[in-house]
C-alpha cells in the first residue's frame, strides 16, 4: 500500500504542475485552514496554494494528542476483527503526527458556471500518521518489564465538497470515501501458563473503506 500511495501522489503532482504551465492565467492565492470536526483528537491544520484557476495543492499537518476514537473503532466497535493487543490507558495517551497532501481540482468555477455551485471541487488525498503509545511497566516473576507499542496509518480518501469563500474568510464543507489501512506494532510481556514470562512481539494490519464527512474553516492570506 506504501507504494501505491507514493506512485499515485508522483502521478498527481506532475499532472498538477504540467497543468499549471500550460495554463497561462494563474492564481496566487493561499489559504490557512483548521478543521474543527478533528479536535476531538488531533490539531489538523492545512495551508492551501492555488497553482491555476482550477487548480490548487493541499499540505497539511496534524498534532495528535490523544487516540481514544480509535479505541471505539478497534475494541469497542466488534465485527469479528483481530484486536490490537494494546491497552485503554495507552490508546488515550496515544501521540503522534500525521501529514497529508491533497490535489484539488475545482470543477465549477465563477468563469463557467452559475455563482451558486462555484467553488465545488474534487480532490484524492494521501495521508500518513504515527501514533506512539505510552510505555507500561509490568511486573511478573519479581521483575519489570516494559510493554511498548505505535500504529503506522497510510490512507487515501476521495472528496467532494464546495469551498465558500467571502473577502478573507473561507468555508469549506465536504465529503467522501476512502480506504485506510493501519499497522499496530505492540512488544508485550506476558506471564504463561507454566509460570515462564513470554514475550509477545508482533504486527496487526487492519485495510478498511472509509467514510469522511467534515468541514474545515480557514483565511485567505494572499491573493
Amino acid at each position: 500500500m506504501k507504494k501505491t500511495l507514493l506512485l499515485i501522489g508522483i502521478l498527481s503532482l506532475s499532472f498538477a504542475f504540467s497543468y499549471a504551465q500550460e495554463d497561462g492565467k494563474r492564481f496566487r492565492s493561499t489559504y490557512l485552514k483548521i478543521n474543527p470536526t478533528t479536535l476531538i483528537n488531533e490539531l489538523d491544520i492545512v495551508l492551501e496554494q492555488d497553482i491555476s484557476d482550477k487548480i490548487s495543492i493541499e499540505l497539511g499537518i496534524s498534532g495528535i494528542y490523544t487516540d481514544y476514537p480509535d479505541y471505539v473503532l478497534a475494541k469497542k466497535i466488534d465485527i469479528g476483527q483481530k484486536k490490537p493487543d494494546i491497552t485503554t490507558e495507552q490508546f488515550v495517551d496515544g501521540a503522534g503526527l500525521g501529514f497529508r497532501a491533497g490535489l484539488r481540482y475545482y470543477l465549477i468555477t465563477k468563469e463557467i458556471g452559475p455563482s451558486s455551485a462555484a467553488g465545488t471541487y474534487f480532490e484524492p488525498v494521501l495521508i500518513f500518521k504515527k501514533v506512539f503509545y505510552s510505555n507500561q511497566d509490568v511486573t511478573l516473576n519479581n521483575n519489570t518489564y516494559t510493554n511498548s507499542a505505535s500504529k503506522d496509518v497510510y490512507a487515501i480518501q476521495l472528496l467532494v465538497g464546495r469551498q465558500f469563500r467571502r473577502e478573507k474568510l473561507v468555508l469549506d464543507p465536504y465529503f467522501g470515501i476512502g480506504l485506510r489501512g493501519k499497522a499496530y506494532h505492540s512488544d508485550n510481556y506476558v506471564l504463561g501458563d507454566d509460570g515462564v514470562v513470554n514475550r509477545n512481539k508482533g504486527t496487526l494490519v487492519s485495510v478498511l473503506p472509509s467514510l469522511h464527512l467534515g468541514i474545515k474553516l480557514g483565511l485567505r492570506l494572499r491573493k
